[in-house]
């Protein structure tokens, strides 16, 4: 499939999913607009129509800046990847502290509201124009389709993801911007931690998904990429779980 001319913007692009993400939209040939918290790799060996932004996606001007760059940069928004999130140490309800649960909802759940607020009246606003649809994929994770025991808060916010999916695709069903979100379990990224370089770590996170392992990133960032293929044109308002068969139980 071809992106070429078209512009994709993505969040949490420095490293694991975002970064990946953005490496297979360029190499199909896609109008890159990169964000990050840090400086630190973003947008590190991308050349060629790329556009990079720091910032933090708790701040709702973040977000507005990010579509700006987007259109004055290259003309168009036409795919968002709202993939900026973070994750807190295992925790039982009452140990987490206020401070730790107020920043993850304020970066999983609020930061891709603020993203859907700034994006789809931009994107609406093109396809009443040339007829061109657009599709966003809020990255939420296989923690907002079941419970999350020691993972409360983050859960709470992952299902506030797939919420906020599901509301949006049905505003904008007839607007030509599908919205769909992609739902991984454990993953090899930073997140993952000790899981990475210790077998017995992983064995202990992977123990009960099925195919007992951890999700690579190129297998969720495939979903990412087929949920925003024009030929997945009737897909929209969707939870495409990655969790090696967790789901199945």
């Amino acid at each position: 499939m071809t992106f070429a001319g078209k512009t994709v913007l993505i969040t949490g692009a420095s490293g694991g999913f975002g970064s990946a993400t953005a490496r297979m939209f360029a190499d199909a040939g896609a109008n890159l607009v990169l964000g990050d918290i840090s400086a630190d790799e973003l947008g590190v060996g991308f050349v060629g129509n790329v556009a990079m932004l720091v910032g933090d996606v708790r701040d709702p001007s973040y977000s507005n800046d990010l579509v700006n760059l987007s259109l004055d940069r290259f003309g168009t928004l036409d795919v968002a990847i709202n993939n900026a999130g973070i994750v807190h140490d295992y925790a039982k309800i009452p140990d987490l502290p206020e401070d730790v649960c107020r920043k993850i909802v304020d970066v999983n759940l609020l930061g891709v509201f603020w993203a859907l607020q700034a994006q789809l009246p931009v994107m609406a606003e093109q396809f009443a124009k040339n007829g061109n649809s657009c599709a966003i994929v809020n990255v939420a994770s296989v923690a907002g389709l079941r419970g999350a025991p020691w993972l409360a808060i983050y859960g709470a916010a992952k299902h506030g993801i797939v919420g906020l999916t599901k509301s949006a695709a049905l505003e904008y069903a007839r607007k030509g911007i599908r919205v769909n979100a992609v739902c991984p379990s454990f993953a090899a990224t930073p997140m993952a931690g000790d899981a990475l370089h210790d077998p017995e770590a992983a064995a202990n996170m992977t123990r009960g998904i099925p195919m007992r392992r951890l999700a690579t990133v190129n297998e969720v960032v495939q979903a990412i990429f087929w949920a925003t293929d024009p030929a997945n044109s009737f897909l929209t308002g969707q939870t495409v779980a990655i969790d090696g068969g967790l789901g199945a139980l």
